[in-house]
C-alpha cells in the first residue's frame, strides 16, 4: 500500500500551491486517492502558506494530517520547515531550502535555524535558489524543491514531469521546459546530498 502524508510550507508567492497542484495531478493520473487542505490567509503580504497533502492507494478519510504523523515536510524556507516539526513523524523527512525569506523584524538568526535543521537525522537542505538560477530561472526554486522531495514521496519522477507539463502547458513550451529543468536539477542535487 502506498501512503504519503506531506506538509508543504513556505511564504506567499514562493509557489507552494503550484507544488500541491502538480503532485495532485500526478497522483490522480496514477490512480491514487488524494485529500488536500490549505492555509494561505496572508500569503499576498508575504505571510506563511501551508498545505496538507495526503496521498494513498486506498481511500483517505480526512484532509488534515495529525501531529506526529507527517511523512515529509517540504519547505521553501527554513523557518517554515521548523514551524511544522510537531507534525513530523519520528521517521519523517524534511526537505527544505536554506535561503530565508526575512519578512518579519524579529526573524531568527539564519545560522541558528540551519543548525537546528542539521541536527535532524533525516534532512535534505540546500540552496535551492542557487540551483534554480543555475539550471533554469530564479522563479523556479519551487520546482527544484519538488525535485529534491521526490525520492521521499512515492510517485515516480516521470509521473511528476507529466504533472508539470499539464500544469504549465497553457503558459507555453519555454515555461514547461524551464520548470522541468529546475525539477531535474533538484532531483540531482538531492541525490548528490544523500550519497
Amino acid at each position: 500500500m502506498m501512503k504519503s502524508d506531506i506538509i508543504l510550507a513556505g511564504v506567499g508567492g514562493q509557489g507552494i500551491l503550484s507544488i500541491a497542484t502538480i503532485l495532485g495531478a500526478a497522483a490522480l493520473a496514477g490512480g491514487l486517492c488524494l485529500k488536500q487542505a490549505e492555509v494561505h490567509g496572508m500569503s499576498q503580504r508575504g505571510g506563511d502558506v501551508m498545505s496538507c497533502l495526503r496521498l494513498s492507494s486506498s481511500p483517505i478519510a480526512s484532509d488534515i494530517i495529525p501531529r506526529g504523523k507527517a511523512d515529509l515536510i517540504v519547505s521553501l524556507e527554513p523557518m517554515e520547515a521548523l514551524r511544522y516539526l510537531e507534525f513530523l513523524s519520528p521517521e519523517g523527512w524534511i526537505v527544505t531550502n536554506t535561503v530565508p525569506v526575512v519578512n518579519i523584524g524579529n526573524y531568527p538568526e539564519c545560522s541558528g535555524l540551519l543548525s537546528m535543521l542539521q541536527q535532524r537525522p533525516r534532512t535534505v537542505a540546500f540552496d535551492m535558489d542557487a540551483v534554480a538560477r543555475e539550471v533554469a530561472t530564479a522563479r523556479a526554486a519551487n520546482m527544484v524543491l519538488l525535485g529534491a522531495a521526490i525520492p521521499f514521496i512515492g510517485i515516480p519522477a516521470d509521473k511528476i514531469e507529466d504533472g508539470i507539463r499539464r500544469v504549465f502547458d497553457p503558459k507555453g513550451e519555454k515555461i514547461v521546459e524551464s520548470n522541468l529543468a529546475a525539477f531535474r536539477g533538484g532531483l540531482n542535487a538531492s541525490a548528490a546530498q544523500q550519497s
